[in-house]
């Protein structure tokens, strides 16, 4: 079910600005038994976002009750909040005042294949690189062409998730997911002061590598310091936790951070 300011519907007006420029943020999450998963963490990283772009954000029980609804009978999938600007006459600057669009869907999980989670995840390095956009960098905004023709590149099933650089060959994260590798006795996931996205499954990692007293930080990851690692995996809030084991003539082996990571993200928070 698809909730447009809360009736179901599956259009916007034509003047909204999230389809005219983008104007917007937006979250993927799980939803379980009609609840969205880590909801404090996301609902955060929404409003965060939303205060990026100088646009009001939904209160956080009006989604959640949204969410839950679109969930419908089953109560499980993939839940995804969109807030534009609302709509506005034709130019870039930005109505005053201006009333937020809230679209609230649930769709059915992904059928990813056992391998996946069993063997780990061949990717490609894409072609398009990411611009630099520190105004940005982190927000998961709408403009997410990039994404869109990076995930174009390719249409073979075996290849699970492409991999980006940015404009001077570091490694910022997959389509999809974000990125950590390992290397040595240390976790490194890119720093993303330019451009990327901070998902909430990234941050949670952080925060329980830190707990667990590893070493786990953001730096700048050129590509081949991402060949020479001894493990890569990808994450994100629907997949969980990918080992990488193949990309070109690179081969990895799994390792046991992956493993400890999927531990991590079964933990429940509200």
């Amino acid at each position: 079910m698809i909730l447009v300011n809360g009736v179901a519907a599956d259009s916007v007006a034509a003047t909204d600005r999230g389809l005219a420029y983008g104007d917007g943020v937006f979250r993927t999450l799980l939803v379980s038994h009609g609840k969205p998963q880590c909801w404090s963490r996301h609902y955060r990283k929404l409003a965060q976002d939303c205060a990026a772009l100088a646009m009001a954000c939904p209160p956080k029980d009006v989604l959640a009750s949204e969410l839950a609804l679109a969930a419908g009978a089953t109560g499980d999938g993939v839940g995804k909040i969109i807030v534009t600007r609302g709509s506005g006459a034709r130019g870039y600057a930005p109505p005053q005042p201006s009333v937020p669009t809230r679209i609230v869907a649930v769709s059915a999980s992904p059928q990813h294949p056992e391998a996946f989670l069993r063997s780990g995840v061949k990717v490609r390095l894409c072609r398009i690189r990411l611009s630099s956009q520190p105004r940005l960098a982190g927000v998961k905004h709408l403009n997410r062409l990039e994404n869109v023709l990076a995930r174009a590149e390719w249409n073979d099933p075996s290849i699970a998730e492409g991999l980006l650089l940015d404009e001077e060959g570091h490694a910022i994260s997959g389509t999809m997911t974000n990125l950590f590798i390992v290397e040595g006795g240390s976790v490194l996931t890119p720093r993303l002061s330019r451009c990327g996205v901070a998902g909430v499954t990234r941050e949670r990692v952080m925060e329980a590598a830190a707990r667990q007293g590893m070493v786990c930080r953001e730096d700048h990851l050129p590509w081949q310091r991402v060949l020479d690692a001894q493990e890569v995996l990808l994450v994100n809030s629907v997949i969980g936790a990918w080992h990488v084991r193949e990309c070109g003539n690179r081969r990895w082996e799994p390792g046991g951070f992956t493993g400890r990571v999927r531990e991590w993200l079964d933990e429940k928070e509200d």
